[in-house]
């Protein structure tokens, strides 16, 4: 099941069943090019993990983490379907980054492995946008990942049941592919990440866990299009400008 939070002409806030139809909502069915797509969610914050994949390090020239590698993006960040997302000023690299999106069911902490999946509400696509200008040049990466409308996500909540093991990864740019992966490629799969991230602090529901992005990541230009397709979810659109 794909379910999605929306305004509808009247300016109240629905969550209603995607299909193929359109979004279906109290014996209504709504077209999702009438209503505005909210992110499917309402984190406290977005729990983002570094080089989860081998050929991302590669290409970074990075080594393999022997623990996941976290960072947070705080809610200021969250944009969603079809917006369109303002790119920091004056800096010359702003990267996509095509991610998986884990959302937290209920309230967590000390979470097992073994456990973990049942704290799960779904999935959804993440587009970590990236300040490589700031990042590169600090450590706590603030300016780099934190910035206003920096996590484009949406724009459904798949069940789990939805996506499978090997689900494919795809990023476009004006129809042109650039990255091009698989779940199954993750270094630290979702349970070991929840087990991780919840040693350290609670996970409450609606949180996302970004669960990092495979090679190919690159530049953004004033007016791109950007598409993520996660396999079994619909698709993530949104466009950027230079501020």
């Amino acid at each position: 099941m794909h379910r999605a939070r929306f305004r509808d002409e009247a300016g109240s806030v629905r969550t209603g069943e995607w299909t193929d139809d359109g979004i279906h909502f109290g014996g209504e069915t709504y077209d999702p090019e009438s209503v505005d797509i909210l992110p499917p969610c309402e984190p406290t914050k977005i729990v983002c993990v570094g080089l989860n994949y081998e050929k991302h390090a590669e290409e970074t020239d990075s080594q393999i983490p022997d623990r996941p590698l976290l960072f947070l993006k705080p809610p200021n960040a969250l944009s969603a379907h079809g917006d369109t997302v303002p790119l920091p000023a004056g800096k010359e690299r702003v990267d996509y980054e095509a991610e998986l999106g884990v959302v937290i069911g209920e309230q967590c902490r000390n979470v097992s492995e073994e456990e973990a999946m049942e704290y799960v509400a779904g999935y959804t696509c993440v587009d970590d946008v990236s300040n490589r200008d700031d990042q590169r040049v600090e450590q706590n990466w603030i300016r780099g990942k934190a910035f206003d409308n920096s996590a484009p996500i949406g724009p459904v909540l798949a069940t789990p049941d939805e996506v499978s093991e090997d689900a494919d990864i795809r990023l476009r740019v004006n129809g042109e592919t650039r990255q091009d992966s698989s779940r199954s490629d993750f270094i630290f799969s979702i349970p070991e990440l929840i087990a991780e991230i919840t040693t350290y602090m609670t996970l409450e529901p609606g949180d996302v866990i970004s669960t990092g992005t495979p090679e190919g990541v690159g530049p953004l230009s004033d007016g791109d299009r950007v598409e993520i397709d996660i396999e079994g979810i619909r698709t993530l659109e949104h466009t950027v400008r230079r501020e």
